[in-house]
C-alpha cells in the first residue's frame, strides 16, 4: 500500500516537474518573441531610412540574404545553450529587418502605404492568436507534420530563387498565398512542439516561431501592395 502511494506520488511530482519545466520554456519564448520585434523594427527602419538594401541592387542583396540568413541561424543553433545565444538570435532578427527594408520602402512608395503595413500587422497578429490558441487545444500529436511542412518550406524557397529571375507576378502572388498557408501552420506545429515538450530550448523555439511571423507577415504585405496599393 505504501509503495503504491508512493509510486503515485512520485509521478504526480514528476509530471507536475515536467508541466512546469514546459510552461518555463513557453514563457520565455513569449518573451524573446517580444524582445526581438524591437531588432526588427530598428533593422527595417534604418534599412528604410538609407536606402541600403535598393543600393545593394536585387542580385547582391539575394547573396546577402542567403548567406547573412542561414549563417546566421547556424550560429544561432551553435550557441542557444548559452546566453550568446539569445545576442545572436537578436543579431538576426536586426538583419532580418534589415532585408525587409526594400519590401517596405516599395509600400511605402504607395499614398495608404503605412495603412497596408499596419493592416498586415494586425493581420499577422490575429493569424498569430488564431494558431496559438489552437495548438492549445489540439490534443493530437503533431510530431508527423514536420516532415511534410519541411518539404513544403524547401519547394516555396526553391520557387522564390526561380521567380527572382523568371520576375512572374502570378508566381509571387501563389507564392505568397501558399507561404500564408504553410508558415500558419508551422505556427501550430512549432507551438504544439513546446507545448508538449519536443522542443525544450526556448532560443530555438523562439528562432523557428519568429521565423513563421516574419514569413506570415511579408507574404501579407506582398499581397496588400498588390491589391491594395494606390498611386497618388
Amino acid at each position: 500500500m505504501n509503495e503504491s502511494l508512493q509510486t503515485v506520488t512520485g509521478f504526480n511530482t514528476s509530471a507536475g516537474a515536467l508541466a512546469t519545466s514546459r510552461n518555463r520554456v513557453l514563457r520565455n519564448t513569449y518573451w524573446l518573441l517580444a524582445v526581438s520585434m524591437i531588432p526588427t523594427v530598428l533593422g527595417a527602419w534604418i534599412g528604410v531610412q538609407s536606402g541600403i538594401m535598393a543600393a545593394m541592387g536585387p542580385g547582391m542583396s539575394l547573396v546577402v540574404f542567403l548567406v547573412g540568413a542561414f549563417g546566421l541561424m547556424y550560429a544561432i543553433e551553435k550557441t542557444k545553450d548559452s546566453s550568446t545565444g539569445v545576442f545572436v538570435l537578436l543579431g538576426f532578427t536586426f538583419f532580418m529587418g534589415l532585408m525587409l527594408s526594400r519590401l517596405l520602402a516599395a509600400v511605402l512608395g504607395f499614398s495608404n502605404g503605412a495603412s497596408l503595413i499596419m493592416t498586415a500587422f494586425g493581420g499577422t497578429a490575429v493569424i498569430f492568436a488564431g494558431m496559438a490558441t489552437l495548438a492549445t487545444v489540439i490534443k493530437r500529436d503533431l510530431s508527423g507534420m514536420g516532415k511534410f511542412l519541411m518539404v513544403g518550406a524547401l519547394l516555396i524557397l526553391v520557387a522564390g530563387l526561380i521567380n527572382f529571375f523568371v520576375q512572374s507576378s502570378a508566381l509571387m502572388l501563389t507564392l505568397s498565398v501558399l507561404c500564408i498557408a504553410l508558415f500558419s501552420a508551422f505556427m501550430v506545429y512549432d507551438l504544439k512542439r513546446v507545448i508538449d515538450g519536443g522542443e525544450t530550448n526556448y532560443i530555438s523555439a523562439t528562432l523557428a516561431i519568429y521565423l513563421d511571423i516574419y514569413n506570415v507577415f511579408q507574404s501579407l504585405l506582398s499581397i496588400l501592395g498588390i491589391f491594395g496599393g494606390e498611386r497618388d
